[in-house]
């Protein structure tokens, strides 16, 4: 049997598995440093220290989520046996072919932490980013209108969201994933309404912009129609015929209620925004020009609101993987055997005292995460104060 790894062996092999993320980071540096006079606010991050580290952090999750299959070392669903919160670096008792160690050593059921906490990554990165950004798109087709028109529409938009917000958003979340709602249709509903919002947004969105060439538009808003309408319908009522769209109904409810959490805060702060720039002489310009309200508030009011959006997004990212690894330290998550780091995590601290390497490894990566996050918001903020 061979012997267990050193703390130094250990360390080597992990950047030696995560290769792939390294060689994907170094190309991105250097092909976003050359080029970025070219790209923008995006180009103007790699002139903040802060904001190149929380960059690095975040991409460096988001290429191991990319390239999890190549960089584990075991299946994370595996049992291996005599690995029963094995320490970092103990050598398998019968490899058969497979990796020797376990790198991170092994959980309560004997399965590989490395890899757990590999997979985990692909887990959170795949509904944090797109649950944020159809928040961000339901929060700003309400949140515009509301403050460009106000009156009654925006008394209205604007009590139903405090009525959201006044609930205690842990209760709301656990009430939304509780196994109960499963059986009932509120997920679906739900889904439906919330759901539909971006394809409304981002048709609406083409519409205005291309109203005076009709070919283009009835070409962009077609086709957003067609694809948009077959995602929504596998999506949000699992109906796909070919099978391409679709969640579990578990993940489904996990999704929804992270969607209808966040999307009233954005209503409000987009609201602000808009009751702000509205007023600007650009926009009064755009009025006397005869544009249409929809025109002033998508292309001259929404582009202006970009900075703080965009941190305000990076932000809301984090605030969603904090919250993803609360359901599944409280066992809401997705399914039980999931590698996602909450779960993890709550199956670690049971032996947290003894064999802490299980809880500390997935909760050292979504702390990582949740900082990077942090960091590449706050070099945003910087770089577009200067603008």
């Amino acid at each position: 049997m061979m012997d267990p790894l050193s703390w130094l062996e250990i360390l080597g092999r992990l950047c030696v598995q995560l290769l792939p993320v390294w060689v994907a980071l170094v190309a991105l540096f250097a092909v976003s440093i050359t080029f970025k006079r070219r790209l923008g606010l995006y180009g103007k991050l790699f002139d903040s220290t802060v904001g190149m580290i929380g960059f690095a952090l975040v991409m460096f999750w988001v290429f191991a989520a990319l390239f999890a299959n190549m960089i584990i070392t075991h299946d994370p669903l595996a049992q291996f046996s005599g690995m029963r919160n094995a320490s970092p670096g103990s050598p398998l008792r019968d490899p058969a072919g497979a990796y020797e160690h376990f790198l991170l050593g092994g959980d309560a059921v004997a399965r590989d932490v490395f890899s757990r906490m590999v997979m985990g990554a692909r887990e959170v990165l795949r509904i944090a980013p797109f649950a944020a950004m159809i928040s961000f798109m339901i929060g700003i087709s309400l949140g515009l209108p509301a403050g460009y028109i106000g009156g009654k529409l925006d008394t209205g938009l604007t009590f139903i969201a405090n009525l959201v917000l006044a609930f205690p958003v842990i209760l709301l979340f656990f009430l939304l994933v509780a196994p109960e709602i499963q059986e009932t249709p509120i997920p679906r509903v739900m889904a439906g309404v919330l759901f539909i919002m971006p394809v409304l947004f981002v048709t609406v969105l083409l519409n205005a912009r291309y109203f005076t060439q009709p070919a283009k538009r009835n070409l962009y808003v077609g086709a957003v129609l067609v694809v948009g309408l077959w995602a929504y319908s596998g999506l949000a009522f699992n109906t796909d015929p070919l099978g391409v769209w679709g969640m579990s109904p578990n993940l489904l409810n996990v999704f929804v209620a992270v969607v209808f959490v966040n999307a009233p805060t954005v209503f409000r702060i987009v609201r602000g925004i808009t009751m702000d720039i509205k007023t600007r002489d650009y926009v009064a310009a755009a009025q006397t020009r005869g544009e249409g309200p929809w025109y002033i508030m998508l292309w001259e009011i929404l582009p202006n609101a970009r900075g703080p959006l965009i941190v305000d997004f990076c932000l809301r990212i984090g605030y969603t993987t904090i919250l993803l690894g609360t359901l599944g330290f409280f066992g809401l998550g997705v399914a039980p055997e999931s590698p996602d780091w909450g779960s993890t995590i709550n199956q670690g601290r049971r032996l947290l005292t003894v064999y802490p390497h299980a809880a500390l490894a997935p909760a050292f990566a979504l702390m990582s995460l949740v900082l990077g996050l942090n960091l590449l918001a706050d070099g945003l903020r910087e770089e577009s104060l200067k603008d």
